[in-house]
């Protein structure tokens, strides 16, 4: 995925991109109107420091939140999901302007961040009680490692210290508090990328994690899958229960 990402011609995946990147920006700044849900988007930009993150995380979890509370504005979706395009697109379109970085880094480091969300998502499968949340934000941590310069190396340890800390978020349904899962979902996958920028990642065995990223992603999967059936009914039943 990185070997594409870093090679492809930016004319074959121009249109796509920027089509995402104006869709999914257009619906963060809609969502920071405060208009929709409990104005997620808005509290954070105004409660936090005005930093890197704090940017990320408001507008993505503005985008979410809009989408969840009605608006009709357009999203380019990854896996089937619009939550999921917004959560590993917007955070590398903030952090790519912010750091005032060339249109072609970010349209590569898009590429790469919407193909990993899809390959986490093909070991889940198209419904899971495991938030695909999770799975974007990793995707987006990793394409920020990217953009960052960060070698392969690197982009793994980004993944696995971001797996290593939140698989466990489940999936109660689409509805607007997804927005407040992305923002702790980022807010995650950030630290996972500072973590592998300093040359510090988890070690192999270390809870799920395996000796190579892909392993480790296929075991989350795994847990997604099949071992979170039990999980999914529960939630179902007890989210159908009438007091």
């Amino acid at each position: 995925m990185k070997t594409f990402a870093d090679t492809v011609e930016i004319d074959d995946v121009k249109e796509i991109i920027e089509n995402q990147i104006r869709s999914n920006m257009a619906i963060a700044h809609e969502g920071m109107t405060g208009k929709y849900g409990l104005g997620i988007g808005r509290i954070i930009r105004e409660t936090y420091s005005n930093d890197m993150l704090t940017k990320m995380r408001s507008l993505t979890a503005a985008a979410s939140e809009a989408r969840m509370g009605g608006c009709d504005m357009p999203v380019v979706i990854n896996s089937g999901s619009g939550n999921q395009g917004i959560a590993c697109s917007v955070p590398l379109i903030v952090y790519a302007r912010e750091m005032e970085l060339p249109d072609y880094v970010l349209y590569r480091a898009l590429v790469f961040s919407n193909l990993l969300t899809v390959y986490q998502k093909q070991y889940i499968g198209k419904l899971s009680a495991f938030c695909g949340a999770v799975s974007a934000s990793c995707a987006a941590g990793a394409g920020i490692t990217y953009m960052g310069g960060g070698e392969l190396s690197v982009i793994k340890k980004t993944i696995e210290n971001t797996l290593a800390n939140i698989p466990g978020i489940i999936c109660d349904g689409a509805k607007i508090s997804c927005a407040a899962k992305i923002a702790a979902s980022l807010d995650a996958a950030f630290l996972a990328h500072h973590l592998a920028m300093n040359g510090q990642s988890y070690a192999p065995y270390t809870g799920i994690l395996k000796e190579e990223a892909g392993e480790t992603i296929s075991c989350v999967g795994q847990i997604g899958k099949e071992g979170m059936k039990e999980t999914d009914k529960e939630i179902l039943r007890i989210m159908l229960e009438r007091v």
